[in-house]
């Protein structure tokens, strides 16, 4: 009988205790932390414009800036090229993307049209304590764009819009404007509009005006006020 498998009740062979279950080596976890970190460390260059649009750049030559070997930058930029923000260059590396400004509106149109039918549904629904208890996230998104700089801000907005959607209980529904959401925020297609400190005061600002809106179901204004957001540059 195979060593590990109960025996039969009965049989007169003592039973083993079943395996435990496999645990992932400590090489695997360190190597998806490391990989994380990597990913993280070139969204927040992308945003800040440290990685310029049209830029190339190695995996080996951004492994040493960052301290770690090119696997791990390999494996984060080819994530970066699902997302659209990097483009493989064969036998040279990576480059950024350079987004022009139709195609940052068309990214700003197309996060409208999934967004504000649903902000204008949830209006009507949510119940204003619900929408009241994301007022710490908007109040995040000011701080950040004070004194955080562009890339804590990027991170900020994300989540306050995120929490936003999460209301509507459709996790595809905040997966997919999310991928959007990331993608509108890299590289910057005008780097003075998105990275000016008055002009992401001013974005984060609009989150609180959202929130008073929903809270009243004020729905012409949350209406007016998403459309000024996404037709805001960046």
């Amino acid at each position: 009988m195979e060593q590990g498998i109960p025996a039969p009740a009965g049989a007169g062979i003592s039973r083993t205790a079943p395996a435990a279950p496999a645990v992932p080596a400590p090489r695997e976890v360190r190597r998806a932390s490391v990989r994380g970190q990597v990913l993280d460390a070139l969204r927040t260059a992308l945003v800040t414009g440290e990685l310029r649009p049209g830029g190339l750049y190695s995996a080996p030559a951004l492994g040493e800036r960052l301290g770690v070997s090119a696997t791990p930058v390999r494996e984060a930029m080819q994530q970066l090229t699902l997302e659209g923000a990097v483009e493989v260059v064969p036998n040279r590396g990576f480059r950024v993307v350079e987004r022009d400004a139709r195609e940052a509106a068309e990214l700003a149109e197309v996060r409208a049209l999934v967004e504000v039918p649903v902000l204008l549904r949830l209006a009507g629904t949510v119940p204003a304590g619900r929408w009241a208890g994301l007022r710490p996230l908007a109040e995040a998104t000011v701080r950040a764009a004070s004194s955080g700089g562009p890339a804590a801000y990027a991170e900020a907005d994300r989540a306050f819009h995120g929490a936003v959607l999460a209301l509507s209980g459709n996790d595809q529904l905040v997966r997919v404007a999310a991928d959007l959401h990331r993608r509108a925020q890299w590289p910057p297609p005008g780097a003075r509009a998105r990275t000016a400190r008055a002009g992401l005061i001013a974005d984060a600002a609009e989150h609180g005006a959202l929130l008073d809106a929903l809270i009243a179901r004020d729905s012409a204004t949350v209406r007016a006020l998403v459309d000024a957001h996404f037709a805001a540059p960046g």
